[in-house]
């Protein structure tokens, strides 16, 4: 099989179930961000991190994955008209969002208390992940967007809120291994 088709060619591509679509579609959008935000956390995973936290930005990576495949699947493909799966497609869970916090919770655990918002920087890997926060911002912020027009799985955007409030605190969990300071943001007067 080769990579290209040919068939985007003119501006449009193809959704999961076949349905065409301009490329600036919203829901290309929202899926395209989620895609961009999984090579940032390749990238994430490939800094100096410990074993735990490479295996857990896998999972997070195989899980982005699954909200690409569902954003790309548009609502009326889903299911045949007597409410049968027309697609077989993976779904996130409620225990996928509880493994997002339950990870939350643990690094929290070890970290000072936050008083100020946190400039993001310090260390290569920091910033990094500060990058995948604000992707995964703008898939979720994409993907809310897509779900005023259309249905979206609520667990996805529960996932995508969760997953960023994650990298913030990785972010934070990573200044402390890495000896990097971090800069409180205190306002000017």
């Amino acid at each position: 099989m080769k990579i290209y088709t040919k068939t985007g060619d003119t501006g449009e591509t193809s959704l999961f179930g076949g349905s065409r679509v301009p490329k600036h579609d919203l829901r290309i959008d929202s899926y395209g961000t989620v895609d961009e935000l999984n090579s940032w956390i390749g990238l994430l995973r490939d800094q100096k991190v410990d074993e735990k936290t490479q295996a857990f930005l896998i999972e997070v990576q195989d899980r982005l994955f699954t909200i690409g495949s569902i954003l790309a699947t548009p609502p009326e493909k889903e299911l045949l008209k007597n409410g049968k799966e027309r697609l077989t497609i993976p779904k996130v869970t409620d225990t996928d969002i509880l493994k997002l916090e339950h990870e939350m919770d643990q690094m929290e655990e070890a970290l000072p208390a936050m008083t100020h918002f946190i400039l993001p920087g310090g260390h290569q890997s920091v910033s990094f992940c500060h990058i995948a926060r604000t992707v995964c911002r703008r898939a979720e912020r994409l993907s809310t967007a897509l779900n005023e027009l259309t249905p979206v799985h609520p667990q996805v955007l529960k996932y995508l809120n969760r997953l960023s409030d994650y990298l913030f605190v990785l972010a934070r969990k990573l200044s402390k291994d890495l000896q990097a300071e971090e800069i409180k943001w205190i306002p000017k007067k």
